[in-house]
């Protein structure tokens, strides 16, 4: 029987090489021309995936990928006070190590056969067990997995539920080779990870193993059309950059400095969430994964879900071939519990960043007995 996973990312790839490794063939439709044709994003925080990673046999090669060091945080306050650094030792336990997204869907993807992926292959519609694609082309499958991401369109196979806006409306900057342009401000962010909380806004600012160090400017408590009120002319750089050190007033001159000191490269995105705790019912021939199924706050948890998921639909399918709603409904029924309180544990975090006294509440997360 033929299984058809629509979307690369990494719990799609996750799914096709658990079931590879168990012997089962399946196919991946990717949007995307290549793996290059466009950046991955930045560092995952990889934790509860590191078990997906094992039951696909890649966990030595995700170690080799891994940055122990890029477990190191440090947080501080808007008046430059810090709160918390934590430096980790170089003989630590890889607990949460952080890996360029785009290295661990290149390990995953080299891990399959080179036929597995089609690019350039646009998912429009599926119906009586064939899926439509934009360039005209059509294919057959015997069970549909959506892996498509936040605007799934796999998901109205499904359910009605789509994103909603929660507030929360993100500027991203990068500083490349910062070791070389800005050695003092590659000091003070240090390895890992540099948390500025405060005031309605955060500043997130995180060591990239490229040497660049990619900066999330977070407005919460805004509107979704924001961006547009904002006053930031995304058009021209400079005065971007002056914009937003215009929308941090009163922070100290070190943050300010290290978004005067980014490239013209600027991102902006809206965040949206599915609601905590979205089902189905199980349905023969389709289901979900990833943020396809689960879309929640950017704290760390939705990489991790989605690889889980993956594997964990590999193993289902594996272990009954011959009965796919049965896998389905197997995994389904462990998914939904699982990545419900994954979204209810990133809704509360998401709660405290937009707080007005974040960072104590932060600082109150990371260390409860006060050491």
């Amino acid at each position: 029987m033929t299984i058809a996973i629509v979307g690369a990312g990494l719990g799609g790839l996750a799914l096709a090489r658990v079931l590879h490794v168990n012997g089962m063939d399946s196919v991946v439709y990717e949007r995307e021309s290549t793996r290059g044709s466009r950046s991955q994003g930045g560092m995952l925080d990889i934790h509860s995936g590191q078990q997906a990673l094992r039951e696909a046999g890649l966990i030595d090669q995700f170690s080799a990928i891994a940055r122990r060091e890029g477990q190191d945080m440090r947080l501080l306050e808007p008046d430059g006070t810090l709160l918390l650094q934590e430096d980790t030792p170089d003989d630590a336990p890889l607990d949460r190590p952080e890996v360029d997204r785009t290295d661990l869907r290149n390990l995953l993807l080299d891990s399959l056969p080179d036929d597995v992926v089609c690019w350039g292959h646009a998912f429009v519609s599926a119906d009586n067990g064939l899926l439509h694609f934009a360039d005209g082309s059509s294919a057959t499958y015997d069970l549909l997995v959506g892996a498509d991401g936040a605007n799934s369109r796999v998901r109205g196979l499904l359910t009605d539920a789509r994103p909603a806006h929660i507030g929360q409306n993100v500027v991203e900057v990068s500083i490349p080779d910062i070791d070389r342009t800005r050695p003092d401000l590659a000091a003070m962010v240090g390895r890992g990870n540099y948390w500025v909380l405060g005031n309605g806004i955060s500043l997130a600012a995180q060591r990239n193993g490229d040497g660049r160090v990619r900066i999330g400017l977070s407005f919460y408590n805004t509107a979704e059309d924001w961006f547009a009120t904002s006053g930031i002319p995304f058009a021209d750089p400079a005065a971007a950059r002056a914009r937003l050190i215009d929308l941090i007033p009163g922070w100290d001159s070190r943050f300010t400095a290290l978004i005067a000191a980014c490239d013209d490269t600027i991102v902006a995105r809206s965040i949206a969430t599915l609601p905590v705790g979205l089902t189905w019912p199980s349905t023969p021939g389709v289901t979900l994964l990833g943020d396809a199924a689960h879309l929640m706050p950017p704290v760390g948890e939705g990489a991790n879900m989605a690889l889980l998921d993956g594997a964990l639909l590999g193993l289902a399918l594996a272990a009954h071939p011959d009965d796919f709603p049965a896998a389905v409904k197997e995994y389904e029924r462990e998914m939904f519990a699982r990545t419900s309180a994954a979204a209810q544990m990133s809704a509360d975090i998401q709660d405290l960043l937009t707080s007005p006294n974040a960072a104590q509440r932060m600082l109150a997360f990371f260390q409860p007995d006060g050491t």
